[in-house]
């Protein structure tokens, strides 16, 4: 660790234990699509900027790491575990919980609901795990530099047409202020920016369970969210596109080092003093 940066990518995942491909009651090309494809590909040069990383290699289906433990619906889950999921939001009554248990499109992912073995066994492996992993990384950078600023990595399918921020390409996510402070947002958006497409800020997706729970400002630990389109830098086949790849992993890496130089006083930035 050489600068204050620590990047999660905790969707990219592509191990699939092979409890989990027994459990499951479609293809395990249906539970890949689930994952931020190639995702980790553009943080590939995260480390060498200065940041430390923490990835999940264990595929998205085992456990959402961008959820809560709480967030599952209650029919989504054996009877004995219903009472302690009783106000579901909106991504949890979809499927769409700490635990993946359905797709729009092929029904439920799995031959049986969730049961209380089951859970722990994802929560103890792999969610408690990685969180631990992100807490110990930003505690340290706070420790060395004063301050830490956590970029949580994922990638999205293109906004369709006829939903709001259609055409954006990047959005950054800080849960509307709460997350990071207006010097880091500031500074994310200008960069993203100088790529040349569009980005907007909280805009569908201001950020989820890792920017909520390890964004604390008034502690010196800043939080966004960044989701790229996956057009950007995947072919048709869904496969990288190694110059698009490279592309989006050197702005990343140009934003790890530049954010290596800033820090909460710097609120007022040089150019606008000028």
């Amino acid at each position: 660790m050489s600068g204050p940066v620590v990047v999660s990518v905790p969707h990219a995942g592509r191990i699939y234990p092979p409890e989990i491909l027994v459990a499951a009651r479609v293809e395990r090309s249906q539970l890949e699509r689930l994952e931020d494809g190639w995702c980790d590909l553009l943080a590939a040069g995260a480390t060498d900027a200065g940041a430390t990383v923490v990835q999940a290699l264990w595929a998205r289906a085992v456990a959402d790491l961008n959820r809560g433990e709480g967030q599952m619906a209650p029919g989504e889950v054996a009877v004995p575990l219903r009472a302690q999921f009783s106000a579901p939001g909106r991504k949890e009554r979809a499927g769409l919980g700490v635990v993946p248990t359905r797709l729009f499109d092929c029904g439920p992912l799995w031959k049986r609901p969730i049961d209380g073995a089951a859970l722990h066994w994802r929560l103890e492996s792999f969610h408690r795990p990685y969180h631990a992993a992100l807490a110990q990384a930003l505690e340290e950078a706070r420790g060395r530099f004063g301050h830490a600023i956590l970029i949580d990595l994922h990638s999205m399918p293109p906004i369709p047409a006829g939903q709001p921020c259609h055409g954006a390409r990047i959005v950054v996510g800080d849960r509307f202020g709460d997350s990071a402070g207006e010097w880091l947002v500031d500074r994310v958006v200008a960069s993203a920016g100088r790529l040349g497409e569009v980005v907007v800020r909280n805009q569908p997706y201001a950020g989820g369970h890792i920017i909520r729970t390890h964004g604390r400002p008034a502690a010196a630990t800043h939080a966004v969210q960044i989701e790229i389109d996956r057009s950007l830098y995947l072919s048709t086949e869904r496969l990288p596109d190694t110059a698009q790849v490279g592309r989006l992993a050197r702005w990343l890496a140009d934003l790890i080092s530049d954010l290596g130089q800033a820090s909460p006083d710097m609120e007022i930035f040089p150019q606008a003093a000028e």
